[in-house]
């Protein structure tokens, strides 16, 4: 879509000349667009899933729909978008999440997503958080249907990737029947190419964003509902669910699962997605080839300038349930703090579990 678009805006000139000067700097990917599987999907989560957990959650499944931290449109159009965005192209299929409410703003920025390649974009609805609603947007837009309408118009109208929307099943004391079909319904007639839905309310003022990830009740039933309905728009169910059992009784009723926390407290949950979820006939990774790659990949990141906890953070719940764990958890957060600690670390707390594995000697 040509600049004139956004020329014809009511954006300063100065700012207008600030964003052809970002695009025209971040490379073209010439991948060909199409629809990612979403049969199992690992949420967007502030502050966890960025480039280190991708890497580490891809090595443990091919297939999962993987997201990115939520990124404001704001920061990406006024902002280093290579900073923000740059991912490892073993990613794939990755989705971008972005936060806004300003349809010419989304566009601008889903213009600079598209040139990075993601396999999807999409656009928060979901978040409750003071700050968020602050910006006028996350989960109190759900209050404004026609509002995120424009938005998904705008953002379709700068890609021929899918744009996307994550959402609750209601806000504060919204009608989770009537309202959120009215906002389904809305989305649909934009052209949004799936929906996910966290099948709580968001109570926006009285909880925290952390209560309102466990206080309001699931209604997973919900959601089936809405699925069924909006067949065979996809719609993909997140939310309290925490098993592989789980996943597939509830993909007898919708396109998709999303697990957040589950997946990222419990990372070897997910090497068993692609035989449990997708069917593929190959073994799923041990966690001993894991902990060579990371390793691996922990040392190439700090040549590059990483710190060796940026990577380490995201790897303590590998040994959840298993002897050792709470060694294995001591290393990768405290020893890779010394002066000197490198990559090797690393291969320590894999050896404690190991240790701690290994029945004792006969006396």
């Amino acid at each position: 879509m040509p600049l004139e678009r956004f020329h014809r805006s009511s954006t300063s000139a100065a700012a207008r000349k600030k964003f052809t000067a970002v695009t025209e700097t971040i490379p073209s990917t010439p991948t060909f667009p199409k629809e990612p599987d979403r049969a199992f999907c690992v949420a967007p989560m502030m502050d966890w899933t960025d480039r280190h957990c991708r890497f580490l959650h891809r090595r443990l499944s091919k297939r999962a729909l993987l997201f990115t931290e939520m990124v404001t449109s704001a920061a990406l159009v006024h902002g280093e978008p290579a900073r923000l965005l740059e991912f490892d192209p073993c990613e794939h299929p990755l989705a971008v999440q972005l936060g806004g409410s300003d349809p010419d703003e989304l566009a601008r920025a889903t213009r600079i997503c598209d040139r990075f390649g993601f396999d999807e974009i999409n656009l928060n609805v979901g978040c409750p958080s003071d700050r968020v609603q602050s910006g006028n947007f996350g989960a109190c837009l759900m209050a404004e249907p026609d509002r995120v309408a424009a938005c998904v118009t705008a953002m379709r109208g700068e890609t021929d990737r899918p744009v996307t929307v994550k959402c609750r099943i209601g806000i504060d004391d919204s009608d989770v029947e009537k309202d959120l079909d009215r906002f389904a319904d809305a989305m649909a007639e934009a052209g949004v190419a799936a929906l996910y839905v966290h099948a709580r309310k968001a109570w926006l003022e009285g909880l925290s964003p952390k209560e309102n990830r466990d206080v309001p009740p699931l209604d997973h039933g919900r959601v089936h509902r809405l699925a069924a309905r909006m067949a065979p728009l996809p719609v993909v169910i997140n939310g309290g669910i925490g098993a592989l059992s789980e996943c597939r009784e509830h993909l007898r009723h919708v396109s998709g699962v999303m697990l957040g926390r589950a997946a990222y407290h419990d990372p070897m949950l997910l090497a068993r997605v692609d035989q449990e979820i997708f069917g593929d006939p190959r073994p799923p990774i041990t966690l001993e080839q894991t902990g060579r790659i990371m390793a691996d990949y922990a040392a190439g990141q700090m040549q590059k300038g990483a710190r060796l906890h940026h990577v380490t953070r995201h790897m303590i719940g590998l040994a959840r349930g298993l002897p050792g764990a709470k060694r294995f958890r001591q290393i990768l957060t405290m020893d890779v703090l010394e002066e000197g600690a490198g990559p090797e670390v690393i291969g320590n707390a894999f050896a404690a579990l190991k240790k701690a594995g290994e029945p004792a000697n006969a006396g």
